[in-house]
């Protein structure tokens, strides 16, 4: 197989997030998805070449102030990456972080899903509340997204 990027690991594992999962790896890996109303929060530690997404479905449990390590709601899945920065040893401001989804996928049939905007809130509000080092963001609008994040390099694909 020819690899495009000359940077890219001979052995590159490929993840692929469904809705609502996570995964943490290191510099032979490239974590993929495909997102509509749902936000990926991408972080990357440039040094150490680690970092992970998650692909969250809705800003919060609902009803339950239980803070859970499930992610599907955009404050649990925060808890997943701190967990995977602590095990590290690094630190959280070291990190790079891109953010993307929440489109409102019912606009062109002239509904309103508030899912979206709901996401795309949750996720600024974590990066505000972490002082997190936003680098890049592509949110909103009324297109899917299919994303290819390479963690030997940072470097995140996104096709609409």
């Amino acid at each position: 197989m020819t690899r495009l990027d000359h940077n890219e690991p001979e052995h590159v594992l490929e993840i692929f997030l469904q809705p609502g999962e996570f995964y943490w790896g290191d510099g032979q890996t490239r974590i993929r998805t495909l997102l509509g109303s749902c936000v990926s929060i991408c972080m990357w530690h440039p040094g150490d070449q680690i970092g992970g997404m998650c692909h969250f479905m809705l800003p919060e449990k609902p009803g339950s102030t239980e803070m859970t390590r499930d992610p599907r709601y955009a404050d649990a899945a925060m808890l997943l990456f701190l967990g995977e920065i602590t095990k590290s040893r690094t630190n959280l401001a070291d990190y790079q972080v891109k953010i993307f989804g929440g489109a409102n996928m019912l606009q062109e049939s002239g509904k309103l899903d508030p899912v979206g905007d709901k996401n795309v809130a949750a996720a600024r509000r974590l990066v505000k509340q972490y002082n997190l080092n936003l680098v890049a963001e592509h949110l909103g609008g009324s297109s899917a997204r299919r994303l290819h994040f390479n963690l030997w390099d940072g470097s995140v694909w996104l096709r609409k």
